[in-house]
C-alpha cells in the first residue's frame, strides 16, 4: 500500500507530493514499526538510538510530523532548518526531481513558519517516543547571524535532543561562509555559550552540519575549530552546487543543491577526510546519496556512527527504512562485527 502512494505521489509536482506526504505521517497514517535493533542500537552522548538511521532535515522542516517518521522505524529524526521569524523561502518552483538520476535539486531557502509554532508543537511532545534533533538557521535578512543562531539554541536547546548548526545550505546567501574559520569559532563558542546559559541538567550536543564541496584546506579549519572548540559531531554533508557531467536529467541546470544518488561518492569522501581530519574524536553523522544498505556500511566504515536519508525516502518511499536496516544487519553478520558500534571507522570495504 504504501510502496503504491509513493507512486502516485511522483505524478504530483513536488513541493505538492511533499506537503501531502506530511500531512498523512502527521495524521499518523504511515507505516508502524519497531525501531529497535539490537545489533545495530548504541548510546551516543548519553542517549540511545536504537538504530543509526535517521531522517534528514529539511522534509519536516516545522516538526509537524516527528512522532510519524519514528513510528515507522526510523532511530531518529531531524527536524528544520528552524529560523527566528516565519519565512516564504524563495519562490517556486524550487524543488524538482531528477528522476533518472535519482536526485533533487532544491533551492527552497529555509521556507519555515518560524520559532514560536515548532516550539509550541515541539514541547507537547512524548520525549520517550524516539530521538529527534533539531535543525537551526538563520533568516536571509539578519545581518547578524549569530544572534539568530544563539536564539534557536534559546528555544530550542531544553527540547532537542540534539542540535544542528545549519551553516551549509547554498540556498541562503552568504550562510556558507560562515564555515571558515573565523566565524566558525565566533559562532561555535557563541552557541556553546547560550547552551551553557540555559543550565539544562543534561544539554543537548551541538553539531555543525558542512557542506560536501569544501577544499582540503577549508575542511582542515573546520576539523580544527570542532576539536578545539569541543563540538560533539559534525554532519556531513549538505547538498551540493556541483553538478556531475553524467547527470542526465532536463532539470540538471536548476540552481540549488543538488542531492540523491550523485552526491554519494562526494559525501562519502568529505565523510572519510573529516573522519581523519578529527582523528576519530567527534560523533559524525553521514547523509547524502545513501539509498541501500551497502550505502550505510560504507558510510559506518569511513566513520559515521549514525546516517541520515532524504532523497532516497522520496524515490523509495518508508519501504526504504526496513530494507536497508535488514541489508546492514546482513552485512555486519557477513563481515564478523557483533555490532554496529566495532564497525564505525574500520576503514572502507572492498567492493561488492
Amino acid at each position: 500500500m504504501f510502496d503504491l502512494a509513493t507512486a502516485a505521489l511522483r505524478l504530483l509536482p513536488p513541493e505538492t507530493a511533499h506537503h501531502l506526504a506530511l500531512r498523512a505521517m502527521a495524521l499518523g497514517l504511515g507505516p508502524r514499526r519497531s525501531p529497535e535493533r539490537p545489533r545495530l542500537a548504541q548510546t551516543l552522548w548519553g542517549r540511545r538510538f536504537p538504530n543509526p538511521l535517521g531522517l534528514a532535515a529539511g522534509l519536516d522542516k516545522d516538526a509537524v510530523a516527528p512522532a510519524g517518521f519514528l513510528a515507522a522505524g526510523f532511530g531518529f529524526v531531524e527536524v528544520g532548518t528552524l529560523t527566528p521569524k516565519a519565512q516564504i523561502g524563495n519562490p517556486p518552483p524550487r524543488l524538482f526531481r531528477l528522476t533518472e538520476d535519482a536526485a533533487l535539486i532544491n533551492r527552497m531557502g529555509f521556507n519555515n513558519r518560524g520559532h514560536a509554532e515548532a516550539q509550541a508543537r515541539l514541547a507537547e511532545r512524548d520525549r520517550h517516543a524516539g530521538i529527534v534533533g533539531i535543525n537551526i538557521g538563520k533568516n536571509k535578512d539578519q545581518a547578524d547571524a549569530v544572534a539568530d543562531y544563539a536564539a534557536g539554541v534559546a528555544t530550542f536547546g531544553p527540547l532537542a535532543d540534539y542540535l544542528t548548526v545549519n551553516v551549509s545550505s547554498p540556498n541562503t546567501p552568504g550562510l556558507r561562509a560562515l564555515q571558515a574559520k573565523a566565524p566558525l569559532i565566533e559562532l561555535v563558542e557563541a552557541v556553546k555559550a547560550e547552551r551553557n546559559r540555559l543550565g539544562l541538567a543534561d544539554p543537548p550536543p551541538i553539531l555543525v552540519k558542512v557542506a560536501p564541496d569544501l577544499s582540503e584546506e577549508e575542511r582542515q579549519a573546520v576539523a580544527e575549530v570542532a576539536i578545539d572548540h569541543r563540538l560533539d559531531g559534525l554532519i556531513v554533508s549538505n547538498t551540493t552546487i556541483s553538478r556531475p557531467q553524467s547527470l542526465r536529467s532536463a532539470h540538471r541546470a536548476e540552481t540549488g543543491g543538488l542531492s540523491g544518488r550523485p552526491l554519494r561518492d562526494l559525501a562519502l569522501a568529505a565523510l572519510a577526510d573529516f573522519h581523519r581530519l578529527t582523528q576519530g574524536k567527534l560523533v559524525l553523522i553521514g547523509v547524502g546519496g545513501i539509498e541501500s544498505g551497502i550505502d550505510a556500511y560504507r558510510r559506518i566504515r569511513a566513520g559515521a556512527s549514525l546516517v541520515q536519508v532524504y532523497s532516497a525516502l522520496v524515490y523509495q518511499g518508508p519501504g526504504l527504512i526496513p530494507r536497508l536496516l535488514d541489508e546492514l544487519e546482513s552485512l555486519l553478520e557477513r563481515d564478523g562485527f557483533a555490532t554496529l558500534g566495532g564497525a564505525v571507522g574500520a576503514g572502507l570495504p572492498s567492493p561488492g
